[in-house]
């Protein structure tokens, strides 16, 4: 492992990130991509110690890929099912968290539909004065900082395989197009790719890119822009990531129709002719085919990263548990 300074004790949020701490979560992560590469997958750098995975909405890849990150740095882990908790018979989130600490627990890794229940259990277990750290693996609208990450190492590792760092997006063009009103994926990446001086586009109906998102770009070293059309947003983009649909949190009618939606913002081959001949496409998944992207595109190793995105997965979470656990190794 490369030599690192690391002082976070959660990981939350991305607004705070420093470039410092950018580079040293894509170096780390480089080093786990090559363990995960040998015949022997597993090393030994978290033993003895305990990670939860208390997911308290309905995940498969953030859930699989954190578990088996844990594993591979021989980790004891976890997992939390709300379904078949005690939560269905009125225990309270603090006090599943508290039961988890009881159990001797180094790590949560905390998944909601409410926006700061990660951050609520970060401060109640710092009142306690344990040394439990918590990781956010996504809480309602606010952010999901590992795919924030997982995206960033994904994109910095195709430009320098051998060393991932910020400074390579730097006068990079990236769209963002999707329901960006809902997702606390384009959060989190708005933070990541705006950290440095890059130009980040987000692109989406008004109903899903309500102008507030221009607050976000402000007093960051990116330069941000929003758009109400497709073909300005992709005109010349380096990459260019969408984003699903998430119905099951829109509270109000914001779409005509699906099909409309394809027919105006789908990334399909014919779109991408506006974007640089070497265009790769991201999507943090599920991916609903044939709607926010054909499904021909998604499968197609020239433009899509997104088979990439699921493997940086596995390493880039392997770097955060290391980073806050390691801490912890007496």
């Amino acid at each position: 492992m490369p030599a690192t300074t690391w002082s976070r004790h959660h990981i939350l949020s991305l607004a705070d990130f420093t470039v410092t701490e950018y580079d040293t979560v894509l170096q780390t992560a480089a080093s786990f991509r090559e363990v995960l590469s040998r015949r022997t997958k597993k090393v030994p750098t978290l033993q003895g110690q305990v990670v939860a995975n208390l997911f308290f909405e309905p995940s498969t890849r953030t859930r699989s890929s954190f578990e088996i990150a844990a594993k591979r740095l021989s980790a004891d882990t976890l997992n939390f099912a709300s379904s078949t908790s005690s939560i269905t018979k009125g225990e309270t989130i603090l006090d599943t968290a508290k039961t988890y600490l009881a159990m001797g627990t180094d790590i949560m890794v905390i998944r909601h539909k409410q926006a700061g229940v990660p951050q609520a259990i970060a401060q109640e277990m710092d009142r306690l004065g344990v040394k439990v750290s918590v990781l956010n693996a996504g809480d309602g609208q606010h952010e999901h900082p590992s795919q924030g990450l997982l995206d960033l190492f994904t994109i910095c590792s195709l430009l320098e395989p051998s060393h991932p760092r910020l400074e390579l997006l730097k006068g990079k063009k990236i769209a963002i197009v999707g329901d960006i009103l809902h997702s606390r994926v384009a959060r989190s990446n708005i933070w990541s790719l705006t950290a440095t001086d890059t130009e980040l586009h987000l692109a989406a109906p008004p109903t899903l890119l309500p102008k507030l998102f221009a607050d976000c770009g402000q007093d960051r070293p990116g330069k941000l822009f929003l758009h109400w059309n497709l073909e300005s947003a992709l005109e010349g983009a380096d990459f260019v990531m969408t984003l699903r649909l998430q119905k099951e949190r829109m509270t109000a009618h914001l779409l005509p129709s699906l099909r409309e939606y394809h027919h105006l913002f789908g990334i399909t081959r014919s779109k991408l002719q506006l974007c640089k001949s070497h265009v790769k496409v991201l999507h943090p998944g599920p991916v609903n085919r044939g709607v926010e992207i054909s499904s021909d595109l998604m499968d197609d190793p020239e433009f899509s990263l997104i088979q990439n995105q699921v493997t940086s997965g596995v390493a880039v979470r392997m770097a955060l548990l290391y980073l806050i656990g390691s801490g912890k190794i007496s």
